[in-house]
């Protein structure tokens, strides 16, 4: 469990590392100066959420829970980390509307991930019960 905790929140680094150089070098390519403080502020708040990221979706391997517990659990939870973060990285102002708004996006981000991801299941379960019947 704590090797898979590792693996998983060392691949979520990984995407992170590639965010990160693509936004880097969209900045380096329209030569925009930024504060070094800002860069790593950022960063570490990127890789903060990769690690939950990659570490939380261990939520769904728990075979007890139903899939909609898990994703509650981890919806919450994603929350619950996210926006404390958000509001520390100054990606939000900790106004009403602007709180609220990235709550909105973060919710709509979140249902755009969940649709993909139940629409790929889907469709493996699909092939799956097809390859059976052949």
């Amino acid at each position: 469990m704590v090797v898979e905790l590792a693996r998983r929140s060392l691949l979520g680094l990984g995407f992170t590392a590639i965010l990160t150089f693509a936004a880097l070098t969209a900045m380096m390519i329209q030569d925009l100066q930024v504060p070094v403080s800002i860069i790593w502020k950022n960063m570490l708040g990127s890789m903060v959420m990769a690690i939950y990221f990659g570490g939380a979706s261990l939520l769904f391997d728990i075979e007890e829970w139903s899939p909609l517990k898990q994703t509650s659990i981890h919806f919450v939870l994603s929350i619950i980390l996210w926006l404390p973060l958000a509001v520390w990285m100054e990606w939000l102002p900790l106004r009403l509307y602007p709180v609220l708004a990235g709550l909105g996006s973060f919710i709509v981000v979140y249902l755009i991930f969940w649709v993909s991801f139940f629409l790929y299941f889907k469709r493996l379960e699909k092939e799956m019960n097809n390859s059976m019947k052949k």
